[in-house]
């Protein structure tokens, strides 16, 4: 899997840099090999976090694995792509907390003679908390955006500050969330490879995922017109499961073994961090950039995120899941996305 992940990036920059290559192919290369990175970290830390708990573990996955978006958010603010860059990590968010989400439900709920998945309802309820603590400026923004009135021209201003408290909570939640962990009851198969060899690893996937978002967003625009779709939809849909792939896959392999815990942890504490953590991040390095990022986000955006951390509470707040609740998740992406194929 290393070698065919190796061929893709190789792959990726012979199209990026290679004259009369279509934009779609080369993009459909940076895609695969952006996912291909991904794994590639989910891989490491599931080793590096062989002694850990679940708990450190997905604190460490969620972590890390948002590097590729951070960097292809970073790249296309670089570029002027604001639109893009916006609903990437919107999309982020409800690609995680509704889709991968459902999935894993699913199929955990699938591999338990009852049909219900359990865990721990504590993640799921700070997860809400932590989404509508950052969907509370989003909203405010916009309503003050509408209206027209002083807060709207002051919005720069307001997303720095904002910015500041909300990282102040997410740190102030992750010291209290590991200081509780509780040490791991779930079996964690032996590690096939050690330490040094896992580290190098994540080390090498950091730095090969830095160029892999330049190509990719390189390519995004390009494939973005000739393939006719918004620009809403790419970002919310195609760069978000891009983007988002370890989650997708790690979270989804853990719930089919059995480890509902760690399967859990990797979701919840991607949006926390998405949320929470990498978009105020984000809007204080985007002063950096050439195109500065604020909460200012389309009314129908901040709805959904919303809506969002509504629906996440009520499925997943009491600790157990069924698969009707998974399907019910999917189901409200599906809107989602159909909603944004249209803007």
């Amino acid at each position: 899997m290393l070698a065919a992940v190796a061929a893709a990036i190789v792959a990726a920059a012979v199209t990026r840099y290679s004259s009369g290559v279509s934009h779609v192919v080369a993009f459909a290369f940076a895609t695969l090999a952006l996912a291909g990175d991904a794994w590639v970290v989910s891989f490491s830390i599931e080793h590096v976090g062989e002694r850990l708990g679940p708990a450190t573990t997905g604190v460490m996955q969620a972590t890390l694995a948002n590097l590729p978006e951070f960097f292809v958010v970073i790249f296309a603010l670089n570029a002027g792509h604001l639109l893009i860059a916006q609903t990437a990590l919107v999309g982020s968010v409800l690609v995680n907390a509704l889709l991968v989400l459902g999935l894993v439900i699913i199929v955990g709920a699938r591999r338990n003679a009852d049909g219900v998945m359990k865990f721990s309802p504590r993640l799921p309820n700070d997860t809400a908390t932590l989404l509508l603590v950052a969907t509370f400026i989003i909203v405010l923004v916009a309503l003050a955006n509408t209206s027209h009135d002083s807060a709207s021209h002051h919005i720069k201003t307001i997303s720095i500050i904002s910015a500041g408290a909300i990282l102040a909570v997410y740190c102030a939640w992750l010291v209290q969330y590991l200081r509780g962990v509780e040490p791991r009851d779930e079996p964690r198969a032996r590690a096939r490879i050690s330490i040094r060899p896992a580290l190098g690893l994540l080390v090498a996937a950091g730095i090969a995922s830095a160029f892999v978002s330049d190509w990719f967003v390189h390519a995004l625009e390009p494939t973005i017109h000739t393939l006719h779709i918004s620009q809403q939809f790419a970002g919310l849909v195609i760069v978000a499961i891009a983007g988002n792939a370890v989650e997708n896959v790690a979270g989804i392999v853990q719930a089919h073994k059995g480890n509902s815990e760690l399967a859990i942890s990797i979701i919840k504490n991607s949006v926390s961090q998405i949320a929470a953590f990498l978009y105020p991040l984000l809007v204080l390095v985007s002063l950096l950039t050439a195109t500065t990022l604020t909460f200012s986000l389309a009314p129908v955006y901040a709805g959904a995120l919303f809506g969002t951390a509504v629906i996440i509470w009520q499925v997943t707040g009491d600790g157990e899941a069924t698969v009707f609740e998974g399907v019910a998740l999917i189901a409200a992406f599906v809107i989602l996305a159909t909603v944004a194929g249209f803007e």
